[in-house]
């Protein structure tokens, strides 16, 4: 099974890679996973203030945080086929996108677990996502 893990380094990601270590299915060596941190572009105008140089560094530094405790979550199982990606851009957008043209069997990602009239009002990643996606989603709160 190829599975996207769509991570931005909160506590929702660490809860979310708690689940996989409790859950010795979803790591075994059938499966192959393609870490994705999505890093929100910079506004326009503050992006034109700055060369791409400086710009393609401050995301790359923004993703290396995110994923350093992510590598070492799965250093530590060497059997796994892991993969790592980084993108810039809107977060959901982006997951579908990957998750789309990777031809991925599942979607899995963190959630805050906002109410129904939260969501309403400010929006979610996992809520686009789950509105986007052709490919199954697994949040977990």
């Amino acid at each position: 099974m190829k599975i996207l893990v769509a991570v931005d380094g909160s506590e929702y990601t660490k809860r979310m890679l708690a689940y996989l270590a409790a859950h010795e299915e979803w790591l075994g060596a059938s499966q192959v996973f393609t870490v994705l941190h999505v890093a929100p572009p910079i506004p326009p105008r503050a992006a034109g203030a700055v060369d791409r140089q400086t710009l393609q560094a401050y995301y790359d530094d923004q993703s290396a945080k995110v994923l350093k405790p992510i590598r070492a979550f799965f250093a530590m199982r060497p059997e796994l086929h892991v993969s790592f990606m980084t993108r810039v851009g809107p977060a959901a957008e982006q997951i579908v996108k990957e998750a789309h043209q990777k031809h991925q069997d599942l979607v899995m990602m963190g959630s805050h677990g906002h109410g129904a009239l939260a969501n309403l009002v400010t929006g979610s990643v996992a809520t686009k996502v789950l509105a986007l996606s052709k490919v199954p989603v697994l949040l977990v709160r």
